[in-house]
């Protein structure tokens, strides 16, 4: 299983292309099978990066807590429908399997037939009169095929399954004949050892079948009459028992399957399953694919003895609430940030925990390459350079250290790039405001914090100039306020942030008593304007701290 490097839910260029580069970074320091992951759709500008380093987009994964896919061996012997009994039954021995999933020609589940449920297909039907003790469904191509018949006589062995009713002719002809003719003789399936008088007889009788045991041979003018008579005619090497046993192995397995089982589809989660199969004696529990409805695999209990953990590697956060979903049950590893210790990360074991107060993530991933005597390809150093540019506003936000700027001027060179037209391109590649839906806006970087007991919410979008926020404002207010109501917050907040004049305006929705205390002008109800205001980490979120430690908690 892969090591996964995520940066927080809806994810920024930082959060993105921190992840890429650390995980090229474990490549090529500890040969890791490492691999970027991401929350949350890319925006406009990080989606140009990308394009600009000549990179696919991280793997999407909106989930990691275990599943049923998860913890199912995807190598599964499996049965046909049309096989006997018999040979279902020796796969289950030779592998020392209890149960086995019988799948047809396109890969989907019949049934989960298990050594217990053959074995009790077998024993005779309790309270039962003769004629049901002697019934079997099967074919005579079976028949053949668990006796091992040299020949299957002179009529061709038919595939098509029958009700046969099995008669062994151990006593004498007389009384042989009065059996048999208790039943339709097209049903009948005679059983004989080396006795030409009860051969004569079944063909005469236009049995549907004459097994003849022990070796022996019909007489050539009977096989001559049974083929005009299209009597089946099976010549078995073993004795009368064993071939009237084998005969009753011989019913194909999809004639007596039970739906009765429990089964699982490939995202059911784990915490759901325990309970479902605790209970249960059932040995083997099939995995279902939701899609193509295709076997996936199976798993028995032991599999939910140590289930598997996602092993994951967080960038850009350090807390739970910004994580990808099901964190809290995945592996973590290590935690490279460059935000403040919050929220309620909690690790099974020591772990790898790198905070450095700069810029961006992605200062830090490429100190740690400089540390290691490493250089990062092109690619890497492109996508590093573009998260530290978008984190610090290009070395304008109050964030920024000496640090920030040592490394951005390393990893241009590494990178080849004209710094000023980059920088130029990169702001201008796209507007969040129009080129999304209110709702996307919102989401494209937005956290949520929780501060003296109150669960905020700040988004924030970076424009070269205001125009598309005035022409959109009361949508991104209706927009802003859904999200408040569908996130259960007390309130939430858009910082739009001119970086060509390094100004912000904030909208905001919520608590009026929260409302109340922020005091930067109000331009009109629900916004203020915030001059020199454009880092959300650094300025706003500790302002709003301040703000919300003089309220009563709700």
């Amino acid at each position: 299983m892969s090591l996964l490097v995520i940066g927080h839910r809806n994810p920024d260029t930082d959060a993105i292309c921190s992840a890429i580069g650390y995980a090229a970074f474990l490549r090529a320091s500890k040969n890791e099978d490492a691999q970027a992951a991401c929350c949350g759709e890319l925006n406009v500008r990080t989606s140009w990066v990308l394009k600009q380093a000549g990179l696919e987009p991280p793997k999407l994964v909106l989930d990691v807590r275990p599943t049923a896919a998860s913890i199912a061996r995807k190598e599964v012997v499996t049965a046909r429908p049309d096989e006997t009994l018999l040979a279902v039954n020796r796969r289950l021995l030779e592998h020392e399997f209890r149960s086995i999933p019988v799948v047809d020609e396109e890969g989907c589940l019949l049934g989960m037939p298990s050594l217990a449920d053959i074995a009790q297909l077998l024993m005779p039907p309790t309270q039962a009169d003769d004629a049901n003790h002697r019934r079997v469904r099967t074919s005579l191509h079976n028949m053949v095929e668990v006796l091992e018949a040299v020949r299957a006589g002179t009529a061709e062995a038919s595939r098509q399954v029958e009700e046969l009713i099995l008669t062994i002719a151990g006593s004498s002809r007389e009384t042989t004949k009065a059996r048999a003719t208790q039943f339709d003789p097209r049903k009948v399936v005679l059983i004989v050892g080396d006795r030409p008088e009860i051969h004569e007889l079944a063909i005469e009788s236009g049995v549907r079948c004459l097994v003849i045991t022990g070796g022996f041979q019909l007489d050539e003018k009977l096989e001559f009459i049974a083929h005009e008579k299209k009597i089946g005619v099976i010549l078995s090497k073993h004795d009368t028992a064993t071939t009237a046993q084998l005969i009753r192995f011989s019913r194909p397995v999809g004639e007596a399957l039970s739906h009765e089982f429990l089964s699982f589809g490939t995202k059911t989660l784990v915490k759901e399953i325990l309970p479902a199969v605790a209970t249960s004696h059932q040995p083997l529990f099939p995995v279902i694919d939701e899609t193509t409805h295709q076997l996936a695999g199976v798993f028995s209990k032991s599999d939910l003895i140590d289930v598997p953990r996602t092993k994951l590697v967080l960038v850009d956060h350090n807390e739970f609430a910004q994580a990808v979903t099901g964190a809290d049950e995945a592996e973590i590893l290590e935690v490279i940030d460059h935000h403040r210790l919050s929220g309620n990360l909690r690790t099974k074991e020591p772990i790898r925990f790198i905070n450095e107060p700069v810029g961006s993530t992605s200062t830090i991933v490429a100190l740690m390459y400089r540390m290691r005597g490493l250089v990062p390809d092109r690619a890497t150093a492109l996508c590093l350079c573009a998260g530290l540019i978008s984190d610090t506003l290009h070395l304008t936000s109050p964030t920024t250290t000496n640090t920030d700027k040592d490394i951005l001027s390393w990893l241009s060179g590494v990178a080849g790039i004209d710094r000023d037209q980059f920088v130029k391109d990169f702001f201008a590649a796209g507007s969040m405001l129009r080129e999304s839906t209110p709702a996307a806006a919102i989401e494209s970087d937005r956290k949520e914090f929780e501060e003296n007991g109150w669960r905020i919410s700040i988004s924030q979008i970076e424009e070269l100039g205001l125009d598309e926020f005035w022409k959109r404002e009361e949508d991104l207010l209706a927009a802003l306020e859904a999200v408040r109501d569908k996130r259960g917050l007390h309130f939430s907040c858009l910082m739009v942030t001119d970086i060509s004049e390094h100004n912000s305006v904030l909208l905001v929705t919520g608590n009026q008593r929260v409302i109340d205390g922020i005091e930067y002008p109000e331009m009109r109800p629900h916004l203020h304007h915030m001059p020199g205001v454009v880092s959300r980490k650094k300025q706003l979120f500790p302002y709003l701290g301040r703000v919300l430690s003089k309220i009563a908690a709700p």
